[in-house]
């Protein structure tokens, strides 16, 4: 098992996906020569040529809505939005064309595509650089949206999607890029929507997605020392999120800290809290309690973009109050 970087595990899941797969093609700004913003497509289109790996004006809207034509037509896309931000621009094909396709169409056409996007801070790229806006996607029924949180995830999700008949959005934290971690040597597509616990315990039970994922962990590490031993679960997909890998935590645990890096007003946190206390209230021995970054937009400064994101610190404090 080869330990490879989060960055690298997505240019292998490209790579064997162009292989696997005649059907993918690869495009969006800057992924052919230059191999994307931040270098996830290098050198595919040497290997896979221009038909198959190809630049596209600086259009997110057209780049979308080629895509949506291209898969209604029997290929499958996979373009980049270099930063999630710039989602905005791609709304109406994604919410309004790919979502809806297989329902309008009863369920005579699919839309086989995928939108890869980094979201997160951590660079300090700013307020038009660094949102988390997954939940507006998250929302919207007939897409899904996953969201890795380390190398063997990045390529087993990635993969995931590409072969999934539905439009899938794969949101990749930028922050993460340069991790190294672990990638089995013939590492396999995972299943989306299936959660995995990272860490046991019985105390309290993290649920988190992302690079809050590592902020999770350091802050059960640090309960740990105190005596209290915190879950940790991953829940690798937001839509759809594996409801019952979380129930099963609470039941577990009794108590339920659901963290994010994306705000904290309506933000994923809010619809697993709902949920939980609706269907697990007789699990739960206190309330539920949410940690995520605080409801203004993403600071340029470096000091206080890391006080915007959520800390170990935040989390082992939100840790405390609901076993207080």
């Amino acid at each position: 098992m080869a330990e490879v970087r989060y960055l690298h595990a997505v240019n292998r899941a490209l790579a064997d996906a162009l292989t696997a797969d005649p059907a993918v093609v690869v495009f969006g700004e800057d992924v052919s020569e230059a191999g994307g913003s931040f270098g996830a497509t290098r050198g595919l289109r040497g290997r896979f040529g221009e038909d198959r790996v190809f630049d596209t004006p600086i259009s997110e809207a057209a780049i979308a809505g080629a895509a949506v034509g291209a898969a209604l037509s029997g290929l499958r896309p996979v373009f980049e939005i270099m930063f999630m931000d710039f989602t905005t621009l791609v709304m109406d094909a994604m919410v309004n064309q790919a979502a809806k396709a297989r329902f309008m169409f009863g369920g005579q056409s699919s839309v086989p595509l995928v939108m890869r996007t980094p979201h997160g801070g951590g660079l300090g790229a700013g307020p038009q650089h660094s949102q988390c806006l997954e939940a507006w996607f998250a929302h919207v029924p007939g897409l899904k949206v996953v969201c890795p949180s380390d190398p063997s995830s990045a390529y087993g999700l990635l993969r995931a999607a590409i072969e999934d008949p539905n439009p899938v959005v794969v949101v990749e934290n930028k922050a993460l890029y340069a991790m190294k971690g672990e990638l089995p040597d013939t590492p396999e597509p995972m299943t989306i929507g299936r959660a995995r616990t990272l860490r046991t315990g019985r105390d309290l039970s993290f649920v988190t997605y992302g690079a809050a994922v590592h902020t999770c962990m350091a802050a059960a590490r640090d309960l740990a020392a105190e005596g209290i031993e915190a879950e940790v679960i991953d829940l690798l997909s937001l839509q759809p999120w594996d409801f019952d890998a979380v129930l099963a935590s609470v039941s577990r645990t009794h108590r339920l800290v659901v963290v994010h890096e994306a705000v904290e007003a309506f933000g994923p946190g809010a619809e697993i809290a709902a949920r939980m206390a609706l269907d697990g209230f007789d699990e739960l021995d206190a309330p539920i309690m949410r940690v995520g970054a605080p409801f203004m937009p993403v600071p340029f400064s470096k000091a206080l973009e890391g006080a915007y994101i959520p800390s170990a610190a935040a989390v082992v404090n939100a840790a405390r109050r609901v076993l207080a």
